[in-house]
């Protein structure tokens, strides 16, 4: 809004040029959501408390959970609200990607918010039913994947990172592989949100990788270089990037531990969504798998977990699953954990911007 409003202003006000550049709008968008974040969060917080929207934590859980009883949930609208106004402030609103990257964010936060609303509000012990979550997360995935697939300047090729000149082109089979990493991702972060910041910290990096990325694909010079596919429409990402990046730090705020608000599934579902979005639309999909490898690797646990259980009739692979629960039941403190899964995080993203030059 602030680039169509303010940009064509340059041709007489020379200061107004700055809106052009990408880098600028990145992090005054990612300030706006931050500070968004940060004035709005006490006053969501009462507002959640007043309403008796409190976690409601499952006694077969760690014993340490249940002092967590009645804190604050569903403060992922908070997160949604403030990505929302700064992209609408500082992004190209007539840039396709900025349009289906909102999109996403609207379709999943919807099914997040009324998971969360049944199981809050209505009182319906989990919400949706597994079954009916899972439909309409495919059902929004592949609207999504159909509308990026239909961009103008988007390849059906699947970029495998680490290896040069490596491009299967899916065609019409990429709408279901995209689908399956934007649903994929949405519900592995939902499955990370278990304790004090252990998801949205990882969310930021992510973002920030993610940010990087786009910005190349976005660069002609600097993908050439690189031997990157160039997206000249896909270097807008980087504002939302920044901007989920900066909601994330502004929420880390009141979510750290001991957390005052946790996101929900309001908040995990519709990230997770987006980061798997974005990492379709910058040609990046298969490296998603590392920069989100914590993501990956709780997903796993509960997979290996589930099936396990099943084949051997009763017995387990981990104390508790998701993997974060395995290690408190270890005696693992729950900042130990929380720290330690961010460490984990950083490092996969470092080795995922390797990919850049190591080809």
């Amino acid at each position: 809004m602030l680039y169509e409003l303010l940009y064509p202003l340059h041709t007489d006000i020379s200061f107004f040029n700055i809106f052009r550049y990408i880098t600028f709008r990145t992090i005054y968008g990612g300030l706006t959501a931050f500070t968004l974040c940060f004035l709005l969060g006490p006053w969501a917080i009462k507002r959640l408390s007043r309403l008796q929207i409190g976690q409601i934590i499952q006694k077969d859980g760690p014993k340490t959970h249940l002092e967590k009883e009645g804190t604050p949930t569903m403060g992922g609208l908070l997160i949604l609200f403030s990505i929302g106004i700064s992209t609408l402030l500082w992004a190209r609103l007539s840039n396709h990607y900025i349009s289906i990257s909102i999109l996403s964010l609207v379709l999943f936060g919807l099914i997040g918010f009324i998971d969360d609303y049944l199981m809050q509000v209505k009182k319906r012990n989990m919400g949706f039913t597994a079954r009916g979550k899972f439909i309409l997360q495919v059902l929004a995935g592949l609207g999504i994947s159909w509308l990026i697939y239909h961009c103008p300047d988007f390849s059906s090729e699947m970029t495998i990172p680490f290896f040069k000149g490596l491009s299967p082109d899916l065609g019409i089979w990429y709408i279901p592989f995209a689908t399956l990493i934007i649903v994929g991702t949405s519900n592995a972060v939902n499955l990370t949100d278990g304790l004090d910041g252990l998801a949205i910290g990882p969310i930021i990096i992510a973002a920030v990788t993610y940010m990087l990325l786009a910005y190349v694909a976005g660069h002609v010079k600097i993908a050439q270089y690189l031997q990157v596919q160039s997206i000249a429409s896909c270097g807008e990402l980087s504002i939302v990037c920044g901007i989920l990046a900066g909601a994330g730090l502004g929420f880390l705020w009141f979510n750290a531990h001991p957390a005052q608000v946790f996101m929900g599934d309001s908040g995990s579902i519709p990230l997770g969504a987006i980061l798997g979005t974005i990492a379709v639309m910058t040609k990046q999909e298969i490296l998603l798998l590392l920069v989100g490898g914590l993501f990956v690797i709780e997903a796993l646990s509960v997979i290996i977990q589930v099936g396990y259980f099943k084949m051997s009739k009763g017995k387990r692979v981990f104390r508790m699953a998701p993997l974060h629960h395995h290690f408190e039941l270890k005696g693992w403190p729950e900042s130990k954990v929380i720290v330690r899964f961010w460490i984990i995080s950083i490092t996969l993203a470092l080795v995922s911007l390797s990919s850049l030059k190591i080809r």
